[in-house]
């Protein structure tokens, strides 16, 4: 017979309580098993796949009418006599329970020979630290998790349970424990790209003559956990103007949702939600900044900031315009001066004529 609890929310519908599998190594009847739990209980045992069975809440609970329900379910095989020889148990990743299952054995002698002490067998794997993750009541065979376990560090472990009876000699036997820890949503997701570490934004550019559907970036986060609650998907949640980028719900493509005009600012801001499939779902935010741009290389409309260093830059161009014409309009006339001079020496030294030089 195990025992298990396990704490859901309120109010919530068909909700899993336990998932949990049973393994009997004997052959025929001596190996199947029959599954049972109390009646009158609003949850349901279903058979999901051979040995796999779900216990499911039937319907929603009130908590102010009843706080706590215990399921005990009962295993037993169809051999004679009937035994149990193993327990695979399923609980929820950094679950608050405690209490993980019972273990049950009986015993046909009477009095002190009937009685059954129960104890945590040595670990075959050394370095699996069973007695830092379970304890075992000596007496009822209760099993108190020790701390709550995490699905990250560990999936699954198994351990051994011994069931001594009082007698002399004292007669024991032994189960296999097999607990598997499932994941539940405890990581939120985590974005890579682009970084949101409070450094300067990354700035995305985007040419004036992008088509609808002009890929601009991608937002790429990961999870720290495992299945559904991998699962991430993506929403555009604010931009500096509604309707002119678009976000891809799987894969976190930022794209251009029509055409661009001289009409749109030059400058925008994207907000996009991160989201994991979780129940309840875990999310983050990406802050993206896109700049419309002239090609590659020309700004599309200016920015406030950059006016004063181009009106620096277009001054100084000025100047050195004017100094070069200044210096070649002198040389130019240095070296009519010259030819001017030159040529009356020349004529004064063949005759006796006169030479005006202005």
């Amino acid at each position: 017979m195990s025992s298990i609890t396990k704490r859901i929310p309120e109010n919530a519908s068909e909700t899993l309580v336990a998932l949990f599998s049973v393994l009997d190594q004997d052959s025929e009847d001596n190996g199947r098993m029959i599954f049972s739990i109390q009646d009158n209980l609003p949850f349901i045992l279903k058979l999901t796949f051979k040995n796999f069975f779900t216990i499911v809440s039937e319907k929603a609970l009130d908590r102010e009418n009843q706080a706590e329900y215990n399921i005990t379910i009962t295993v037993t095989d169809l051999g004679t006599p009937r035994l149990k020889t193993k327990y695979n148990i399923t609980v929820l990743n950094n679950s608050p329970t405690l209490h993980i299952c019972s273990v049950s054995a009986t015993d046909r002698d009477s009095g002190n020979n009937a009685q059954v002490t129960y104890s945590l067998l040595p670990p075959q794997d050394p370095h699996l630290p069973v007695a830092s993750l379970v304890s075992i009541n000596t007496d009822n065979g209760h099993l108190f998790a020790l701390r709550s376990l995490d699905h990250e560090a560990l999936q699954a472990f198994e351990f051994h349970v011994g069931a001594t009876d009082r007698g002399s000699p004292a007669l024991s036997s032994e189960a296999l424990v097999h607990v598997l820890v499932l994941d539940t949503n405890d990581n939120s997701p985590f974005v890579l790209y682009p970084l949101q570490n409070g450094s300067a934004p990354c700035t995305e550019l985007v040419p004036q003559a992008a088509e609808p559907g002009y890929l601009v970036t991608k937002v790429v986060a990961v999870d720290g956990d495992s299945g559904q609650n991998a699962w991430l998907s993506f929403q555009l949640l604010k931009a500096t103007e509604p309707g002119l980028f678009s976000v891809w719900e799987d894969n976190g493509e930022v794209r251009t949702a029509r055409l661009l005009s001289e009409h749109d600012a030059a400058k925008h801001r994207l907000l996009v939600l991160v989201k994991d499939n979780g129940e309840p779902p875990r999310s983050a935010t990406a802050t993206l900044h896109v700049l419309l741009v002239n090609g590659f290389f020309q700004p599309y409309l200016p920015l406030p900031e950059a006016v004063p260093a181009q009106s620096q830059a277009d001054s100084l161009i000025v100047y050195l315009m004017v100094v070069l014409a200044s210096v070649s309009l002198l040389f130019l006339f240095s070296v009519l001066l010259f030819v001017v001079v030159w040529l009356c020496r020349r004529s004064r030294a063949a005759s006796v004529g006169h030479c005006s030089v202005p």
